[in-house]
């Protein structure tokens, strides 16, 4: 098939993606066929997964909103998907248009639309970089030009730590991660967690999930602690993404229990 000319070169168009389902269900347009219908199999198993994107993507806005209120103007977004409504740089830039952001991920066709909307954008960037490979993250040239590790940094992991497994040890991650940056430094993440009543649901997602290269794995409250061990949690602490900072301007979302959120501070 010929591709799409926003479309790297060499991308495997006959395996889902994560990156590009996530696209897709937000309504963009970087994804194909298989992406698709993948993701039409995850609705058809849980309809609700829909509204999990919509407000993981919501829950990353009032993130990154409150960060620049503490006076964060450093983001590097691990696994941040395919730019798409509500990016990283669009929320803070509007904020100061002096603040740097460097998005990350693996998947090659995130790093190709970020690198092009990006192209006259000088304080933001994307490059490719594998969240269980931080060191190479960390020393990435163009992270450098960017993100002054000497002063506090954000580091967002949203919707990404969930596609880890034991083995990869989220916790030293996270811990190499922050050590690389100044005290007063945050970690933002979200991260799928089981719910009893949506047990069957979350099953069937989850098998999906383990035909792609990309697995997920629930982690329950004391597991997203202990990921974030050493760093001090921001209030209200670890809680369903719709019930971190609330934004009293806007509609009350229904309450999101499948997907926790936590920011903490590095002392």
């Amino acid at each position: 098939m010929s591709l799409p000319e926003w479309a790297p070169d060499g991308v495997d168009v006959t395996v889902p993606n994560a990156a590009r389902v996530y696209d897709y269900g937000l309504g963009g347009y970087h994804n194909f066929a298989v992406d698709r219908e993948f993701a039409d199999q995850l609705i058809s198993a849980w309809p609700g997964i829909l509204q999990v994107a919509h407000t993981n993507r919501a829950f990353l806005g009032r993130v990154v909103r409150w960060l620049a209120g503490q006076g964060i103007r450093q983001f590097l977004d691990i696994g941040s998907g395919i730019p798409t409504r509500g990016n990283v740089h669009e929320v803070v830039q509007a904020i100061d248009p002096a603040a740097t952001v460097v998005y990350v991920d693996v998947d090659d066709v995130a790093v190709s639309h970020g690198q092009a909307i990006l192209a006259e954008n000088g304080n933001a960037t994307a490059i490719g970089g594998d969240l269980r490979r931080p060191e190479g993250i960390l020393a990435d040239p163009r992270v450098r030009a960017l993100i002054d590790f000497d002063q506090p940094v954000a580091i967002l992991l949203v919707a990404v730590l969930h596609f880890l497994s034991d083995e990869d040890d989220p916790p030293a991650l996270v811990r190499t991660l922050a050590a690389a940056c100044a005290p007063g430094s945050y970690v933002a993440l979200s991260h799928f967690t089981a719910v009893d009543d949506l047990g069957s649901e979350h099953e069937q997602v989850t098998k999906l999930y383990d035909r792609t290269p990309t697995s997920v794995r629930t982690r329950n409250p004391d597991q997203v602690a202990a990921i974030l061990a050493g760093l001090e949690l921001v209030e209200p602490g670890i809680v369903p993404i719709t019930s971190w900072h609330p934004d009293p301007a806007e509609p009350p979302e229904h309450e999101q229990r499948s997907v926790l959120g936590a920011v903490a501070k590095r002392p």
